[in-house]
């Protein structure tokens, strides 16, 4: 066998394989759930909706200590938010749209994507039931689609903290 045979071949796997990646999911949504019993839906939107109230439940202050928080905008509602930085990336959150039972996030991560994030919420005789997602478009890339395939473990981790947090700050 001669090297260029070897080297088609080469070329060949990893053709084989890139294609392969295009068949896994573009999009990934994860979403987890809670039940808060002692608050009110409204004091779940208006914690969520401000750049200080977000960071009284913020799933990624404790896992990292040394996370820096730079506030900006209004300090509630469309367009407030916050870039970060820490072990786990930079970026930028921005309120997008808040309603009366939810509030959406758009995430920029730069080069990782611009996944959002959105908590709702719904009153019921038990308690209010908090369900927070985050949804990404992964595009064409291939790698991101192989991490696509652990993203609910990785980010399902952070939405139940940040959920743990939020029936602390509302209790």
């Amino acid at each position: 066998m001669n090297i260029m045979t070897l080297l088609a071949g080469g070329v060949g796997a990893i053709a084989i394989l890139t294609a392969g990646t295009m068949l896994l999911p573009r999009h990934v949504h994860v979403e987890r759930q809670a039940l808060l019993k002692n608050t009110e839906p409204q004091t779940i939107i208006e914690l969520a909706a401000s750049n200080q109230g977000y960071q009284t439940f913020n799933p990624y202050k404790r896992a990292d200590p040394d996370l820096k928080i730079t506030q900006f905008g209004p300090r509630s509602g469309i367009g407030s938010g916050f870039h970060f930085d820490g072990k786990d990336g930079k970026g930028r959150q921005t309120v997008a749209e808040v309603t009366s039972t939810s509030v959406r996030y758009e995430i920029d991560l730069g080069s990782k994507g611009q996944p959002t994030q959105m908590i709702q919420t719904k009153n019921t005789e038990q308690g209010v039931i908090v369900t927070w997602t985050m949804d990404a478009d992964l595009g064409f890339n291939p790698i991101a689609r192989i991490f696509g395939l652990f993203m609910d473990g990785m980010i399902g981790k952070s939405l139940d903290e940040g959920l743990a947090n939020l029936n602390t700050a509302t209790s």
